[in-house]
């Protein structure tokens, strides 16, 4: 018999064990830790619809920065 672990990997396994019950109150928590870093719910403008307006007013970010960030590494 085949092993998740042996598909997935050890990490997914574990997430498939689970009963759908327990993977929806899992997701509940990452959306709340998401929605508490910071995330929003508001979808992402669709650059390549036809209806998309590039001069449309568009609500900005809470802390008035863009929602990427980027990660520096150092090797100290």
């Amino acid at each position: 018999m085949i092993q998740p672990e042996e598909l997935v990997g050890e990490e997914w396994a574990e997430w498939y064990r689970l009963t759908p019950v327990q993977r929806w109150l899992e997701s509940e928590k990452l959306w709340q830790t998401y929605l508490a870093l910071g995330g929003s719910l508001d979808p992402e403008p669709d650059t390549q619809s036809p209806f998309f307006d590039a001069q449309a007013p568009r609500p900005r970010p809470a802390h008035g920065r863009s929602g990427l960030r980027v990660l520096r590494r150092s090797g100290v």
